[in-house]
Formats: structure tokens, C-alpha cells, sequence
């Protein structure tokens, strides 16, 4: 398969030909990564996809976050339904083309109906959790509790120091500059989606509590503090149409 070029990671920043289908904003980002071996990734990846590696090493992300303002085209938000919590557990890989992107192992969840939609339309592995978030003193206290899980996994965390936009071919940039989500259906059918925003606005994250639990609820068991932290006021996003690939 395609490794991807600095062109490919590049042109998937564009901005898509295709009308947008939802509008959302993600706030108050804490980027946490570590290092994990590829072989660990490769075999719960569909055979289309392979690990996107940077400078040798593979990374395995834990992205808590805001959800805000999401509404379809054409619809209004609703201030019960438009703002809720996540906490996603992901991975860099691209397809057989170079295209970078995103698979999910899991997206933690406190909102149900936007758990049971994303299920159904985007193919996402949405999970129920019990989740809470609060500012306290300039941090915010992020708390999850994924549905027949053990302990909350609790963060608090805020960014420090001068915001900055990504370098190409940086750490950063290949963490955070993604743009293309995969996911398979229950037939095994792979799908890609396309999001379009600014690139991200990114501080170092000050994290005096952090867990490693969502990795354990998705079978990651991972020995130290993260190698990188990271964190964004956020973006506003469009959502462009999922649409199947074909293989070859």
C-alpha cells in the first residue's frame, strides 16, 4: 500500500467538492498519545488499511473533548441534542491510495440518541458513558465512565504556553492533522468520511490527572505517562458525506 507522501498529508486539508451534511464544534481538545507497536494495530485493522507511521514509531491517541453546536444541514441547533461530551481512543493509518486518516477504536459518549446516529450512519464504534465536565480554577475537570466498565477515567488538564499552528513533517502536525475518518459496517464494508476545519490552534496540555483507562476498555495496555500532550480551544467542522470504498 501507498505510504503517504507530505502531498497526500497536505492535500487532504482541502477543502471537499461535495456539500456538507453536519456542522459541529470540538472544544477544549486533550490530545494524549503513546507509542505502541504497529503489530498491535495491524491486526484489528481492515486489510485495506495500514498503520501511518511517523519517523519509525506508531502512536495510539485519547482524544476528551466538547461536543457543540452539531446540527444537520438545514436544522437548527438543539440545546439538549447539540452539546455533549466524547472521549475517543484512535490510531493513524491509510488506505491503499496514501489517503492519511483516522479508525477509532471506540468514541465514549454521554449523549444517547448522538450514540445510536453515529452507529447507524457513520459505521463509528459510539459507546454509552456516564460523563461530566467542569471548569475549576482555569482547568477543566473531564470525567468518563464508560457503561459495564470499571473506574471513571478522570482528566484535568488545560493548555499552557504559546498557541501555535502545526509545522509539516513535525509530531504535531502528523497527531493532529487529520482530516479522513474510515469505519466498516457490520458486512465488512469499509467506508471513508471527509471533515474540514482550520487546522488546529495547539498548546502544550498541563495535566496534573490523567487515565489510561479507555485504553484498557479497548485492550491496550500500555506501560508509562504519554510521550506527547496536547491541547486545542478547538474548531469549527464540517462534516462531508460517508462514502464506501472500493478496493483495488
Amino acid at each position: 500500500m501507498g505510504t503517504p507522501t507530505m502531498s497526500d498529508r497536505l492535500s487532504v486539508r482541502e477543502k471537499p467538492s461535495s456539500s456538507q451534511v453536519m456542522f459541529q464544534r470540538w472544544s477544549q481538545l486533550l490530545f494524549l498519545h503513546w507509542e505502541i507497536d504497529p503489530d498491535l494495530i495491524k491486526e484489528r485493522l481492515p486489510d485495506q488499511l495500514s498503520v501511518d507511521i511517523h519517523k519509525g514509531k506508531t502512536y495510539l491517541g485519547l482524544v476528551p473533548f466538547f461536543m457543540q453546536k452539531v446540527r444537520p444541514r438545514f436544522l437548527p441547533c438543539v440545546p439538549w441534542l447539540s452539546n455533549f461530551l466524547e472521549l475517543n481512543i484512535r490510531v493513524y493509518v491509510h488506505d491503499q491510495h496514501g489517503r492519511p486518516g483516522v479508525w477509532f477504536f471506540s468514541l465514549d459518549c454521554n449523549q444517547p440518541i448522538a450514540v445510536e446516529l453515529a452507529r447507524r450512519l457513520f459505521h463509528l464504534p459510539y459507546q454509552h458513558a456516564s460523563m461530566s465536565a467542569e471548569p475549576a480554577d482555569g482547568f477543566t475537570n473531564f470525567s468518563c465512565q464508560r457503561k459495564g466498565q470499571g473506574p471513571p477515567a478522570n482528566y484535568f488538564y488545560r493548555g499552557r504556553g504559546e498557541v501555535q499552528l502545526a509545522e509539516p513533517g513535525s509530531l504535531e502536525f502528523f497527531l493532529l492533522e487529520r482530516y479522513l475518518l474510515f469505519s466498516t459496517n457490520h458486512q465488512g464494508e469499509l467506508f471513508s468520511g471527509q471533515v474540514h476545519h482550520f487546522p488546529y490552534p495547539f498548546q502544550k496540555a498541563e495535566t496534573s490527572e490523567w487515565s489510561k483507562e479507555p485504553l484498557v476498555w479497548n485492550g491496550f495496555h500500555l506501560e508509562g505517562p504519554p510521550v506527547s500532550s496536547l491541547y486545542s480551544e478547538g474548531v469549527d467542522v464540517e462534516i462531508h458525506p460517508l462514502r464506501p470504498m472500493t478496493t483495488g
